[in-house]
């Protein structure tokens, strides 16, 4: 009865540890499904979020993404179709010719050595007006302004005596001498040989006389108005020639190393900038701007096709440093972040890798590589930024997290 007993015992243990351990398995296969099936969620634009479920990033409101936080590999893999929509380029660095610029901005003014001022050359009315605003732009020869003058009819009667009596007297070298000072004398106010010419042959005084600009110009200044009386010597149009024009610009006397009297810039005009030019720098300030602590340096350039005026933006590039070994990107193939600054290599057909890079001297395009590439990679050029987004969304990380140079 005992030995019954204790076979009962150990047939009922069996099958208590049996569904032990067959609960253990249940429950262990349960476990690793739900794990399986747990998912993880970021932000594309602060990947330092992490969440177990969908929602908002709570920095910037945008809705989370999955992302495989089980991948520790940084190579970023693409389909041809996912190249193409991404606009994805490479292509293969060379060591070529690079020059760093500091850009100023500056302005155009004018070259107060071609400003004329017309002024009267005999007292009298102001009859005829044929420009009556400044800004207006005239041609070389165009009438201005008709004044009426007797002190003119004057000297017009002068002129007409001394040839009567040079006429009369023909071998009198007193009236030949009188007739060409007053011939002369008309040219010194202004009338043309065929004026004189026209006087001499009618025998009538014109007390009217017309001046017109004497270049291509702009009107300025217009001081007078028609009917008004004006003496001699009084100013009755100013006109700007615009042949070249100044460029000024505005440096701190620290900047001041790198430019010297002579010194070659690029000068773009705004509205004009598939026409750079270069200009000399003809003046620097000897004393900084009344207030600030600034100095003016100017040049002058040609006025391409006379569209060029005072009160327009400019852009003038001073060389900071130049070599003829260097490696450069484009700009937007570099990409800054806290952790520094890395590009894209292609590692194989649609496979990209980040690389970290030192950056040095930089214009308004390209920037030096001083490390972290060498001749002969191939690099992305446009579309860095894409695989940048694409990464995080996929990795769940910042490409560079962890990396140093």
């Amino acid at each position: 009865m005992k030995k019954r007993t204790q076979v009962i015992s150990i047939i009922l243990l069996s099958v208590t540890t049996l569904g032990g351990l067959s609960s253990c398995k249940n429950n262990s296969a349960e476990t690793h499904q739900e794990a399986a099936q747990k998912q993880t969620y970021t932000c594309s634009m602060h990947p330092q979020i992490i969440s177990d479920k969908p929602g908002s990033c709570p920095i910037c409101g945008m809705d989370l993404v999955l992302f495989d936080k089980t991948s520790s590999s940084d190579l970023l893999t693409l389909s041809v179709p996912q190249l193409a929509l991404a606009n994805v380029t490479t292509d293969t660095i060379k060591v070529g010719n690079f020059s760093s610029f500091k850009q100023l901005n500056g302005r155009l003014t004018v070259d107060p050595s071609q400003t004329e001022v017309l002024s009267s050359r005999v007292a009298g009315r102001i009859e005829t007006l044929y420009v009556k605003q400044t800004g207006v732009s005239v041609k070389k020869g165009q009438p201005l302004y008709t004044i009426y003058s007797e002190q003119l009819a004057a000297i017009q009667q002068e002129y007409l005596v001394a040839i009567a009596q040079q006429e009369q007297f023909p071998e009198d070298k007193k009236f030949i001498q009188l007739a060409d000072a007053s011939r002369q004398k008309l040219l010194l106010y202004g009338q043309s040989e065929a004026q004189i010419q026209q006087l001499k042959s009618k025998k009538q005084t014109h007390p009217f006389v017309t001046y017109s600009s004497t270049a291509d110009a702009v009107v300025s200044a217009l001081p007078i108005s028609e009917g008004q009386y004006v003496a001699e010597g009084s100013p009755v149009v100013g006109l700007e020639v615009y042949r070249s024009i100044w460029v000024e610009a505005d440096v701190y006397p620290t900047e001041t190393g790198m430019i010297k009297k002579g010194s070659i810039v690029n000068v773009t005009v705004a509205g004009f900038e598939n026409e750079p030019q270069k200009m000399g720098i003809e003046f620097i300030a000897p004393a900084l701007q009344n207030g600030r602590q600034l100095l003016t340096i100017r040049g002058s350039i040609p006025n391409l096709h006379n569209q060029l005026r005072a009160g327009m933006q400019a852009v003038i590039d001073l060389p900071v440093a130049s070599s003829s070994r260097a490696i450069t990107l484009p700009v937007d193939a570099v990409i800054h972040n806290a952790d520094g600054a890395h590009i894209w290599v292609e590692t194989g057909v649609g496979k990209f890798e980040p690389k970290m890079v030192e950056t040095g001297a930089e214009n308004f395009n390209r920037v030096e590589i001083t490390s972290g590439v060498t001749e002969g990679d191939v690099v992305v050029i446009s579309g860095a930024y894409l695989l940048y987004s694409e990464f995080i969304l996929k990795k769940g990380k910042d490409p560079m997290a962890g990396h140093h140079h």
